[in-house]
């Protein structure tokens, strides 16, 4: 497809200043020329955007997604071979709302390729996907690690078959192994296809009163050198100090959530080591409206997400290369009704950096608050983001020979972090994308249907039937 987008102002990702009345012309897929359109020898045939009085920045990245994200028990039975239809829908919510890009770090690996890979040949249409499957040395969904309160409520039979597609060879097992073990195993993973690689620096058990590595500084090390040798990129999930400087220490390319390591702020030393290494800084801001809300839940709560505020002011302040990262996620509408959600920051509303399709703007708008500067904030959510993870060739800012992803918007984001709502046309691989139609095949975005008859007529005298068992002794 030949496109031309004319008389655009462009915030190209890489230049400090918007620059007024640019086109782009787009052919077979990818920036071909950006300058005055008077300068450009374009073919008259040519499909023309009138782009007055608009801002064309890069599509929006989000360097950490989970497109399978509810992973409560009853959505893992409930969609038991539908996986793929649940990443694909949340895959079309997010280029939905301006993601053509988004970086998924943990989640069932086949089922992703799956959608990965028909979304890039083009059989269907999509966020472009990049992921890494299981987070190295975690187990699946029905562990310690995830669902603590539903291990020994289901058959062994369901675990290891839900577990499994997680997991595979590279789960809790690799933490008794020594380091050319570990190495080996993670040399095989990479080879089934996946695109980057995320381990466990810190164990993934929130809400407890210790925060252990999960891996030695020596395992670590192999774990990055693997990733690199096949030419990748390795990141970390890291939730203490002392995670976050082992797994900088040991070469790790992004760290996620960086901003958050419990009730103890970041050292100085370790923010000076992240910027000399130049380590990709994945934060989850909050804005003041839901620091607020968060202040009000328990001490715990509050003590780790006021330190992670400060953690992020703190980077904020650093020269560590911020990127965009949110757990988005596509979100049951019934989830606030789980008991086992109650007071989990995933499942409150305002300003739900967890909630895909949403999530990104309530970042942006949280950094704004926190007095990023605005062109730092563009750049987190584009250009760093495709550096980090080695995809700046091809994606990431507006340049001749690029992959044509871009939104058109009607305000100016730099002004103001809530324009970055204000999308008229979003582009992918060239595109105009179909909004409307999206997403195709809806499940979670689904309504919901009215009540039968039959439940509307069970429990009229109570709001549950079962109090009890639902916490609310």
């Amino acid at each position: 497809m030949s496109l031309l987008i004319s008389g655009a102002t462009v915030i190209d990702g890489n230049a400090e200043r918007p620059i007024e009345g640019q086109s782009i012309w787009i052919e077979a897929g990818r920036i071909k020329a950006i300058g005055r359109h008077d300068q450009m020898a374009v073919p008259s045939s040519i499909k023309v955007l009138d782009a007055r009085g608009k801002y064309v920045i890069p599509g929006l990245m989000d360097a950490n997604v989970h497109l399978m994200g509810d992973v409560r028990i009853e959505q893992l039975v409930r969609y038991e071979g539908r996986y793929e239809e649940l990443i694909l829908e949340s895959a079309q919510v997010a280029l939905k709302s301006g993601l053509t890009s988004v970086f998924d770090t943990w989640g069932p690996r086949m089922a992703l390729m799956a959608v990965r890979d028909n979304i890039s040949s083009g059989k269907t249409v999509g966020s472009r996907i990049f992921c890494a499957g299981n987070i190295i040395g975690l187990d699946g969904p029905i562990s310690p690690d995830f669902l603590p309160k539903v291990v020994g409520l289901v058959s062994n039979s369901l675990v290891e078959r839900i577990n499994s597609l997680y997991a595979e060879n590279v789960g809790p097992d690799l933490t008794w192994m020594v380091p050319q073990q570990v190495a080996e195993e993670v040399r095989a993973y990479l080879r089934t296809g996946i695109d980057f690689i995320k381990y466990a620096s810190n164990e993934h058990r929130g809400g407890e009163p210790n925060a252990f590595l999960l891996f030695s500084p020596l395992v670590q090390s192999h774990i990055v050198e693997e990733a690199h040798r096949a030419g990748t990129t390795a990141q970390a999930h890291a939730t203490s100090v002392e995670g976050i400087r082992v797994a900088i220490e040991a070469g790790s390319d992004i760290l996620q959530h960086c901003n958050l390591s419990g009730p103890v702020p970041i050292p100085e030393e370790t923010l000076e080591l992240l910027a000399k290494r130049k380590t990709g800084a994945v934060l989850f801001p909050l804005t003041e409206r839901r620091l607020e809300i968060f202040k009000k839940v328990d001490v715990m709560t509050r003590r780790f997400w006021s330190t992670a505020d400060i953690n992020c002011r703190a980077l904020i302040g650093s020269g560590v290369p911020l990127l965009l990262g949110t757990d988005q996620s596509l979100l049951a509408s019934d989830i606030g009704s789980d008991p086992s959600m109650k007071n989990n920051p995933i499942a409150v509303n305002e300003d739900n950096l967890f909630e895909l399709g949403q999530g990104h703007f309530h970042w942006l708008t949280a950094m704004e608050e926190k007095g990023c500067p605005p062109m730092r904030i563009l750049k987190a959510a584009t250009r760093n983001i495709a550096v980090a993870y080695g995809k700046d060739q091809d994606l990431g800012s507006l340049e001749q020979g690029k992959i044509a992803d871009m939104l058109i918007l009607s305000g100016n984001p730099l002004q103001a972090a809530k324009n970055y709502r204000a999308i008229q046309t979003i582009i992918k691989d060239g595109q105009i994308v179909d909004t409307e139609a999206l997403p195709i095949n809806p499940i979670l975005t689904k309504p919901t249907a009215p009540a039968s008859d039959t439940a509307s007529s069970y429990g009229r005298f109570a709001p549950s039937r079962y109090p009890f068992c639902c916490g609310s002794m």
